[in-house]
């Protein structure tokens, strides 16, 4: 027997704008999309659909997103040109600069909506140097 992640959905201000944001980030090409999301797919095939909540308050949620070497370097030039605000630790305390912890690097940024986002090279829990698998 086997698990695996599927997808999930994400509140967004502007799905629209959130999926494009994700998109060009993670250079990731665009998905079909149906009804009132926005999707994106994962090379790993993990669909993220973005949509408007029928209500105003947004909960922030937390979402880790693990990627290759040479992607988390491509990705975070992209942050820096777009001038995201970025931090190396989830308490905000390291602006602008990337993280070396667990043995890989790692970088916390804010999507469109103010969702707090973590790109790393590294699973917290790897006994080896791998990317993703």
């Amino acid at each position: 027997m086997s698990v695996s992640f599927d997808h999930t959905i994400i509140a967004a201000k502007n799905s629209s704008a959130s999926a494009a944001f994700f998109r060009e980030l993670f250079d990731l090409p665009e998905a079909p999309s149906w009804g009132p999301f926005v999707n994106v797919q994962l090379t790993d095939g993990t669909l993220i659909q973005f949509a408007e909540p029928p209500v105003d308050d947004i909960q922030f949620q937390h979402y880790a997103f693990r990627v290759t070497k040479d992607l988390f370097d491509e990705a975070y030039a992209r942050l820096v040109d777009n001038e995201v605000e970025h931090w190396a630790d989830p308490r905000m305390t390291r602006p602008g600069v990337v993280n070396t912890d667990h043995g890989g690097r790692g970088v916390y940024f804010r999507d469109l909506t103010g969702h707090f986002f973590e790109m790393l090279t590294r699973s917290y829990l790897a006994e080896t140097d791998e990317s993703v698998p």
